[in-house]
């Protein structure tokens, strides 16, 4: 494969998770702006979240079988088609269902997309320059984090139709779909799945990697289940307005960032698997600072450094699952996604009860909660690998 293709491809694999960060970020601010404009319980907003957590869910669950039957410019064509109808029901949407529908064809879009992504990053590259490439993908997500919600914050002071950013996020997707037409799209995935399974044995009942992919669903619905109700929590707790609460989730998305640009370089001369768990430990404690305070200025300054030092992780998670098997698994990897996608998933299922009973704060402590639990897991990841 020559250079400049392998450019385009990583281009697209970076793009990929330009569009699920877009998605996630957007579809977790806008959730009040849906429950004015359709006369609804904020708690049964929330689900709109849901459509686009089981799109996502079910392309990530399919992608592995796709890729063995459909050509990925196949699979494009069809998340063009996805796309553009997405859009189009976006803006046209009078009810909740219709809006519903299109987050769900969003999701579906995002979910394979995000996939192929992966995957590629996963083949493109090995070993250490695999990880470091994984981080520089991640910080995709992060930088659409950045982007629209200060997006979102400049529809909703110029008094612009809030849903008129979906059609922003799909421009991403057609950017994805027109660099496939000037590339040549690597046929080797369709013909090197068969070679990948090396070991079913390996792939599934590997207890190690079992904890990575518990790992990775209560990081996703850790961090989630924070950074939805943030703005909320902000605007009752510092009393603040929403353009200062989408200012917090900025922020976070910044320093989530630089946190997995600083890591990219700092983990060449040291192990990724040893820090995992000082960053997961240091995250927990941050969340819980997060919490207690009550100053709009520390809590910037908090927000920080938990996008800094939570930053790596997902990446790094990612890597260490890949590189469980000899070669890197295609089902491996989507079942990893897949198990994060299931923390997206239960996000609004998990923290709306505990929103509608107890409040705000308690989701909140929820989401510190699954932190200390991650902090555990990787300890006892870490333990199986020194005894082994």
């Amino acid at each position: 494969m020559i250079y400049k293709n392998r450019i385009k491809l990583t281009f697209i694999s970076f793009m990929s998770y330009a569009l699920m960060g877009a998605l996630i970020t957007v579809t977790g601010l806008i959730i009040k702006n849906v429950s004015t404009q359709f006369k609804i319980p904020i708690s049964e907003a929330s689900t709109i979240l849901n459509f686009l957590n089981l799109g996502i869910l079910i392309s990530v669950f399919c992608s592995s079988w796709f890729l063995e039957i459909f050509p990925l410019q196949q699979q494009l064509d069809c998340g063009l088609f996805l796309t553009t109808l997405a859009i189009i029901l976006s803006l046209l949407s009078t009810n909740l269902i219709i809006f519903s529908i299109s987050i769900l064809f969003f999701g579906l879009v995002s979910g394979m997309i995000l996939s192929v992504g992966t995957f590629l990053i996963t083949n493109l590259y090995y070993g250490q320059e695999r990880f470091q490439k994984m981080l520089l993908t991640d910080s995709f997500f992060s930088l659409s984090g950045i982007i629209f919600p200060i997006i979102n914050i400049f529809l909703i002071t110029h008094k612009i139709q809030w849903n008129y950013v979906y059609s922003l996020i799909g421009l991403i997707y057609f950017v994805i779909f027109f660099t496939s037409k000037t590339m040549i799209l690597p046929k080797f995935i369709k013909n090197e799945i068969k070679t990948y399974h090396i070991n079913t044995q390996e792939t599934y009942i590997n207890t190690n990697i079992f904890l990575l992919y518990v790992a990775i669903l209560i990081y996703i619905l850790g961090q989630l289940g924070f950074l939805s109700w943030i703005p909320e929590y902000s605007i009752e707790y510092l009393k603040i307005n929403i353009e200062k609460s989408n200012i917090i989730i900025s922020i976070f998305w910044t320093s989530y960032m630089i946190g997995m640009w600083f890591f990219n370089y700092f983990l060449k001369l040291y192990n990724f698997k040893k820090i995992i768990i000082l960053l997961s430990g240091i995250s927990t404690l941050t969340i819980f600072c997060f919490i207690q305070n009550t100053n709009y200025l520390l809590s910037l300054f908090i927000i920080y450094l938990l996008g800094f030092f939570s930053g790596p992780i997902y990446g790094i998670i990612l890597t260490l699952t890949s590189l469980q098997t000899i070669k890197p698994s295609p089902k491996t990897i989507n079942f990893t996604l897949l198990f994060g996608t299931i923390g997206t998933l239960l996000t609004f299922l998990v923290t709306s009860p505990i929103i509608k009973f107890q409040g705000v704060k308690s989701a909140l402590i929820a989401s510190n909660i699954f932190y200390l639990l991650i902090f555990f897991i990787f300890i006892l990841f870490r333990y199986k690998q020194i005894k082994k």
